[in-house]
């Protein structure tokens, strides 16, 4: 994974994002992700809207839902729609195979939900974000309060030492008024297989290995864009 400092970063998460939101078509339903990365693509949105852009979106958490509402992009109810027509969001890692770690902004549930319907989902990244296996950053794991010890449990059989996430010294609280574990499977051979794993675990809503759900990676490294699909 390349080390970048911030000001680069941020240049190649915005000409990421620049690149994503020329997908977008007047009239298209846009599902937003949550992230530093995805921010970019909002507030370019939100200009484009200004500019006479006809779309309407679903957001993949509150902030990210009060953004878009602030730059003028009208929301719509995500539990109700059938189809998306193209998504937007980042990843704390991904392969070229096209399998990602995401989770990291504790949005993973909405995020997967928003990628499953859509019929383009695309991620944008930075050229950090690109690995060879996945395991680095650890899975974030979404779990309903009263199966917290089960899950947590069932996390170190399978190899996987959890973590209860806690930001500020607080336990954190998704959207949905659950727990986050952050779960540490080292370097993970078989995303898919363990993927299937924790499905399998009553009381977990999900977690973050996004796998078969991704159209197209957009990475910027330095002054390139490179698309993986």
């Amino acid at each position: 994974m390349a080390t970048l400092d911030k000001t680069q970063q941020d240049a190649e998460k915005l000409a990421a994002a620049l690149a994503a939101v020329k997908f977008v078509k007047d009239g298209d339903i846009v599902g937003l992700g949550t992230g530093s990365t995805t921010t970019f693509a909002i507030k370019e949105l939100g200009k484009r809207v200004k500019e006479g852009l006809n779309i309407k979106a679903a957001a993949s958490s509150i902030r990210t839902e009060e953004l878009a509402k602030s730059l003028g992009i009208k929301i719509l109810d995500l539990g109700r729609l059938s189809k998306i027509d193209i998504s937007i969001d980042g990843a704390d890692e991904f392969t070229e195979s096209l399998d990602l770690i995401k989770g990291g902004g504790g949005a993973l549930f909405r995020e997967k939900i928003i990628a499953s319907l859509s019929k383009n989902a695309i991620i944008i990244t930075d050229a950090s974000k690109k690995v060879k296996k996945l395991g680095a950053f650890t899975v974030p794991v979404e779990v309903i309060p009263l199966a917290y010890q089960y899950v947590f449990d069932q996390i170190n059989q399978f190899g996987g030492k959890g973590i209860l996430r806690s930001v500020d010294n607080k336990t954190f609280i998704t959207d949905n008024g659950n727990l986050i574990i952050d779960a540490d499977f080292g370097l993970i051979d078989d995303p898919a297989k363990l993927s299937v794993k924790l499905n399998q675990i009553n009381g977990l809503l999900a977690h973050g290995l996004f796998i078969n759900i991704t159209s197209k990676v957009i990475m910027s490294e330095g002054t390139n864009i490179i698309i993986f699909e």
